[in-house]
């Protein structure tokens, strides 16, 4: 059953020797994962289960103890999932990657951790089951759900300027604050894949983990510095 989750953003942005020179610039975005992850350890789950999005061959599962690391932006930062070491057959996708960092840097040791990269093709059907699975793993399982909103806030964005998603970023931010089971089901997925918000198929995963669990959600932190939406939020 779940008994807590919280939402991330995951740009690689979030790792301060990423970031460099502008490190500063997400600083309120990182405290407000380390309260979310906060709310986590105080659930005291028996398993922590992280998703986010990944290309078809970073899926996983990942066990705990699967590596990660930024190598790809020229830094040599490596993060490990969970406390355990293991011999994993593949590195982390991204998303994990990013996850395994905050879980490090708040010396996460509250439940055994593993993690789930999800594609953006799948079907909020399946997005659903694939939740409701992963509830039904342990008698308290949280979750740690990595994902970006909109990528077209801005000219400079990814995405470039969209007028749409101001509006889609507002209402997603909105069902993650109030931890709204419904509407997050109802995330129209052709309109986030135009939208470039790689968090849809992650928290419609949350949807169907929550069904029935009666969550109530806090949002922490809602921004899109670099025209991307990150949204930082807490259930329990």
């Amino acid at each position: 059953m779940l008994v807590a989750a919280a939402v991330c953003p995951c740009p690689p942005l979030l790792v301060p020797e990423v970031a460099a020179g502008a490190v500063s610039e997400l600083d309120a975005a990182r405290a407000a994962c380390s309260d979310a992850l906060g709310v986590l350890a105080a659930s005291r789950p028996d398993r922590l289960i992280v998703v986010g999005p990944a290309e078809q061959e970073g899926r996983g599962p990942h066990p705990q103890g699967a590596t990660g690391s930024f190598q790809g932006f020229g830094v040599d930062v490596r993060v490990r999932l969970g406390t355990a070491a293991g011999t994993p057959e593949r590195q982390l996708p991204q998303s994990l990657a990013v996850a395994a960092w905050l879980l490090e840097h708040a010396h996460w040791s509250a439940a055994p951790v593993e993690g789930l990269g999800v594609g953006e093709p799948l079907t909020t059907e399946r997005c659903l089951q694939v939740g409701r699975d992963l509830a039904a793993q342990a008698e308290r399982v949280a979750l740690l759900v990595m994902g970006d909103g909109s990528a077209c806030r801005s000219v400079k964005a990814p995405g470039y300027l969209d007028e749409r998603a101001a509006g889609f970023d507002a209402e997603a931010a909105r069902a993650l604050g109030e931890a709204d089971v419904a509407a997050l089901t109802a995330i129209d997925a052709h309109l986030a894949y135009e939208l470039k918000a790689a968090g849809r198929a992650p928290w419609q995963v949350l949807a169907g983990a929550a069904e029935g669990a009666a969550l109530a959600g806090q949002l922490l932190y809602e921004d899109a510095p670099y025209g991307v939406a990150y949204i930082v939020a807490a259930w329990s």
